[in-house]
């Protein structure tokens, strides 16, 4: 049998289908499983040892249609679902397996704040597609994986952070998704933890800013590494506070201890941080904890983020009480 699954963007959504690839190539026998996501996405995936062959969309789909003609797909499993996955489906002319996208219901909630979600993570959504083929979750997790040259040296952080230190992903991909600038000093300001501050190069600015409340215990990573060394700062840490971004279900994958900060976006989307059960029935408490300001009648205002708030106020992030993140921190670093 040979599969094909698709998802195209972003790193986080791709992140979460890994326990789709991993749970078709150990429980198919014989299968072949080829991946199809965009170029720019190569790094995220690349190394990926349940795929046996990779596909990148860049400029033509049509070239790109031609080429995956060649496979003779048995399934294609589309964990997308755009007009790019459709008409590509719909070339192949093979039997598709897809995901409940749940489009109406998280139209509900963020318009109107009616909740009627299912409480089904996406994860378990995108295994609910695989069903047909007898897969089912083997409880194993997210996947994240890092080739040994992108493995950081000691070298490439500060000696100062070398017994550990806290990842705070202070990037994300739309305003509405990050804390205010002041907050994030605060919360650096408070933490009596070493830091590491991680984003692309858009964030480096904001890292200096915020590195400068104490440029020894906190180190500006961001924009220095790419995203597999940043993933493997996450892999590295000791705790990981993340706003609604990839790397905050990479810090998943690691099974790290992370602390979750929402704005615009919600866990109630069904995208909240996802450990396998495997790991989980070994704790003696959830892995993660969610810091949301749930008593704002206009949140989530969006599924993936707004380049402003709405209704101007920015309550969301605004109100986030960084005493209490600072305290969660510390706890689960067991500093009195």
């Amino acid at each position: 049998m040979k599969v094909l699954v698709i998802r195209f963007s972003s790193i986080g959504d791709i992140v979460l289908t890994t326990p789709v690839v991993r749970c078709i190539k150990n429980q198919i026998p014989n299968v072949q499983v080829h991946y199809l996501t965009k170029y720019s996405f190569k790094a995220v995936t690349e190394y990926n040892p349940y795929v046996d062959q990779f596909f990148y969309y860049k400029n033509s789909i049509a070239e790109l249609i031609r080429e995956l003609k060649k496979e003779k797909y048995d399934y294609v499993v589309d964990l997308h679902k755009n007009f790019r996955s459709y008409r590509i489906r719909m070339s192949l002319q093979t039997r598709v397996l897809t995901y409940k996208k749940e489009s109406i219901r998280k139209f509900l909630l963020t318009r109107f704040r009616i909740n009627i979600m299912r409480e089904r993570h996406i994860v378990l959504r995108n295994l609910d597609a695989v069903r047909r083929l007898g897969v089912t979750d083997d409880g194993g997790g997210l996947d994240y994986f890092i080739s040994q040259k992108e493995q950081l040296k000691n070298s490439d952080i500060p000696a100062s952070h070398s017994m550990g230190y806290v990842a705070f992903v202070i990037g994300g991909s739309y305003f509405t998704k990050k804390l205010p600038i002041i907050k994030m000093k605060e919360i650096c300001r408070e933490l009596k933890y070493p830091l590491i501050l991680i984003g692309d190069t858009d964030d480096a600015i904001e890292g200096s800013v915020i590195a400068e409340v104490d440029p020894v215990k906190i180190y500006n990573a961001c924009g220095k590494f790419t995203i597999n060394e940043s993933a493997d700062i996450v892999r590295n840490a000791k705790l990981v506070i993340s706003h609604d971004t990839g790397l905050q279900y990479i810090a998943s994958a690691f099974n790290k201890t992370t602390i979750a900060i929402w704005g615009g976006t919600s866990p109630r989307l069904d995208v909240e941080p996802f450990y396998g059960e495997r790991f989980l029935s070994r704790q003696t408490q959830l892995p993660y904890e969610n810091v949301i300001v749930d008593t704002l009648s206009c949140q989530p205002c969006s599924n993936f983020g707004l380049a402003k708030c709405p209704l101007g106020h920015f309550r969301c992030m605004r109100d986030q009480d960084v005493l209490k993140i600072v305290a969660i921190a510390h706890n689960r670093l067991n500093i009195k």
